[in-house]
Formats: structure tokens, C-alpha cells, sequence
């Protein structure tokens, strides 16, 4: 009997993804199937319930599925999940395919799943507006006083994208065909739930907490997997693998310094490096929500949220993504309800004073006492070629990160927000 949190939705792992004969048998009968040409976003979602990691999720969201989430957190029959998961068309795709009907979906020419479309529903741009609003619209500064539409339709990527989503979308359950490239382009660290639940088991954990990545460690990092390592039986360090917004750093090079990192200043045994093959939707705390409801999945009961998780701009409040947690519906159902709870990591920095790592629950030292951290202010000195702050991160990671930097012919200018400049505090 395993003593790791059951996977969301009381079914186990919902795993999509055919083997052998089944999937090729399945490859075949994708080649006479009408195609339909998806999005990153799409791909890493599919991937993701091929591989059990959006358990209890078997395809794409119905209208009412959609309303729910949006609305309340719950899709129609009252299973929490916090952002829509939905498959976006053309009206003249759209208008050739019948309910019933199975349909293959392509990314770059290849074949990711075939679908039964059980339902077709359109969206119009009063519906994304709305979506928009629910899933990305916040408490920071750029959400309120009507600041919203003006700033996010060209400086959001999760507005952007929705936005410029085909005109209906598809329901019904998928067969998942490949898992891309990342099994191959990320040996050891591309790990299923399945993967990484055997390797808890294996481990003796039962209480593991989650470090979500899209930036490379830096001590703010570091601190809170320590944090993590001192109460839990061990850290899966979680990088998101698939794709960005222009100007973040890619996941190789940021997988590279996870590792320079746990080589040195970790015990090994109590930490597991992995990624994850989704695209950021940059949505704050719905995102924090939705890391969660999948690193459950995972085998993991704790996710950390520190300041401004999966945040963009200053569209979210700088802990908006912890106080989320404590609004969302419950129905006392476990296979309903979100098992994996937040670990909440006050503004967490460097303080000459204290000499070491602290947060504002344990400093009382003034803010110029204090090296204040974040991922983007350590991108924007790297991409500047500017000096890094002592105590900002590792000497061997740095080493690293500036060596890539050093090989860019092309570099996108990295914006300053609030919360990562420290003039929030």
C-alpha cells in the first residue's frame, strides 16, 4: 500500500498514451483521419495526459467543463481543476467535423493523438475576453483600475494566447501517440508520474514537496528546497521543459545549473531533479493552483509557493498565488478535492546582517541590508553583461549561465516588474 497522495480525481493515473500493438495499430488509422494541426500549448497538454500527469483528465474540456473551471475551480461533475484545458479550431474545420467523429492531431507533422470529438462549441472573442479575465486577470497593479485590457493584450503571453485562439473548440477524449522529443533530448530528467512515484517509493518518501522552475536556481531557490528538505522526506526540483516567452532561458542550460547546483550544495539523497513537458501560461495563482493539482499526480503532497509564482508584469499580487489556495471550493470529497497543499515561503533574500539566507518572517534588518533575488533581475544583469550581486547565486552556476549568454547573437530585452526589483518590499 503506498503511502504517497493519491493522484487527482480518485482514479489513479489516467494514462492516455497507447503502447505497442495498440499504438500501432492506432498510428495506422491516424494516417486515413481528417488532421488537425495543434499548438505548442496543445501538444504539451496532450502530452501530459498521455503520461497521467492531468489525471483524471482523459481529453479535452466540454463548454461546461470550461464554464466551470473558469467560474468556480470545478469541472461539471465537481472535481477541482483550476485552468481550462481546451482544444482550439477553425469555424471551416469546425463546420467539417460531426460529433462522433475521430480526428487526428499534428504538430509539425507529427501525429501526437488521435480524438473522438464528442462536442464542438464556439468561442467567440466575448467568451476568450471572459476566460481572460477569470484566469489571468489579478490583484497587481496592471489588472486594477481598468488597466487590464490596456496592457495585457501586448505585454500578457497567456492573454495573447488565448486571444489569438481559433474560433470554436473541440471536446472528447484523445489516445496519445508519442511523448515528442523529450524523452530523447532529456534522458533522466523528462520522468512520468509512474517514474517518479516508483522513485519515491523506492526512496522510503511518503511526505514530498515540489519546486516549481522556469528560471534557474539561485539562492532564493536553493533556500526554499532546503526549507523543503528540513520538514519533507525529499525535493523533487520540477522544471517546466517546454516552452517560454522570448528572453527566458532555455530549459537545457537551465537543467545544466540545476545540476551544478545539486552536485555541490545538496545531499543527493534527498533531492530528485525533473522536468515537465508544458508550456507556460503565465497565469499566477491559477498556475500555482494548477501546479499543484498535476505535482499531485507526481506523487508530491507539498508545493512550495514562494513570491510571485508563475507570475508575468505586475499583473499579480506578490502572494496572491499562496492566498489563492485558501479560496478555493472543497466538497469533502477527496477524489474531488486537491490533496497537494501549499508550503507558504515568505519574500525570501540574502542579508549581510544575518550573514546567510532569510526571509521577512526571520530579518529584521532594513532593505539595504538585503540582496533581493528573483529570476528575472538575474536574467536582466546576465543579458546586460552586467555585474551579478555577491550572494545572488552560486559561483559554478554563474560560470554556467554567463558562458550561454557569452554565445547569444541575439538577446530580447528583459523587463523590470516591481516584484522582481525588490521595490515591493
Amino acid at each position: 500500500m503506498s503511502k504517497l497522495v493519491a493522484p487527482h480525481g480518485g482514479k489513479g493515473l489516467v494514462c492516455a498514451l497507447l503502447e505497442g500493438a495498440a499504438l500501432e495499430a492506432e498510428k495506422a488509422k491516424a494516417a486515413g483521419l481528417k488532421q488537425i494541426e495543434i499548438s505548442d500549448r496543445a501538444k504539451g497538454d496532450l502530452i501530459m495526459m498521455g503520461i497521467g500527469g492531468f489525471s483524471p483528465l482523459s481529453g479535452f474540456m466540454t463548454k461546461a467543463d470550461w464554464k466551470g473551471v473558469c467560474e468556480n475551480f470545478q469541472m461539471a461533475d465537481g472535481t477541482f481543476w483550476p485552468v481550462p484545458i481546451t482544444l482550439d479550431v477553425t469555424a471551416a474545420d469546425a463546420a467539417e467535423i460531426k460529433e462522433g467523429q475521430e480526428i487526428a492531431l499534428v504538430r509539425k507533422g507529427e501525429v501526437f493523438a488521435t480524438m473522438k470529438v464528442t462536442e464542438k462549441y464556439e468561442m467567440t472573442d466575448s467568451d476568450k475576453k471572459w476566460e481572460c479575465e477569470k484566469v489571468f486577470m489579478g490583484e497587481g497593479e496592471e489588472s486594477v483600475d481598468g488597466k487590464f485590457w490596456e496592457i495585457a493584450p501586448k505585454d500578457h503571453p497567456g492573454v495573447i494566447m488565448v486571444m489569438a485562439q481559433k474560433e470554436f473548440n473541440l471536446a472528447g477524449p484523445v489516445k496519445v501517440l508519442s511523448q515528442g522529443e523529450y524523452p530523447k533530448e532529456y534522458p533522466g530528467v523528462y520522468l512520468t508520474p509512474a517514474e517518479t512515484r516508483a522513485m519515491f517509493e523506492e526512496r522510503g518518501w511518503a511526505n514530498v514537496a515540489a519546486l516549481q522552475l522556469r528560471n534557474p536556481m539561485h539562492r532564493s531557490h536553493e533556500y526554499l528546497a532546503k526549507i523543503a528538505v528540513e520538514v519533507c522526506d525529499g525535493v523533487l526540483i520540477h522544471s517546466l521543459i517546454g516552452n517560454l516567452k522570448p528572453g527566458d532561458i532555455p530549459a537545457p542550460i537551465r537543467v545544466k545549473a540545476i545540476d551544478i547546483l545539486i552536485e555541490n550544495y545538496f545531499v543527493k539523497e534527498n533531492v530528485i531533479s525533473a522536468g515537465y513537458p508544458l508550456d507556460m501560461r503565465y497565469a499566477g495563482p491559477r498556475e500555482g493552483l494548477l501546479h499543484a493539482t498535476f505535482r499531485q499526480n507526481y506523487g508530491v503532497n507539498n508545493m512550495l509557493i514562494g513570491r510571485d509564482h508563475a507570475g508575468v508584469g505586475d499583473f499579480y499580487g506578490l502572494f496572491e498565488a499562496q492566498e489563492i489556495f485558501d479560496r478555493i471550493p472543497t466538497t469533502g470529497d477527496d477524489a474531488k478535492d486537491l490533496l497537494c497543499k501549499p508550503m507558504k515561503i515568505d519574500w525570501t533574500f540574502y542579508c549581510y546582517k544575518c550573514d546567510g539566507m532569510a526571509s521577512l518572517r526571520t530579518c529584521n534588518h532594513g532593505k539595504e541590508d538585503r540582496v533581493i533575488l528573483s529570476g528575472t533581475k538575474l536574467r536582466k544583469a546576465l543579458s546586460e553583461g552586467a555585474e551579478v550581486v555577491d550572494h545572488f547565486g552560486r559561483d559554478e552556476v554563474l560560470t554556467h549561465l554567463r558562458a550561454y549568454y557569452e554565445g547569444l547573437t541575439e538577446k530580447v530585452e528583459v523587463k523590470m516588474q516591481g516584484a522582481a526589483s525588490g521595490d515591493a518590499m
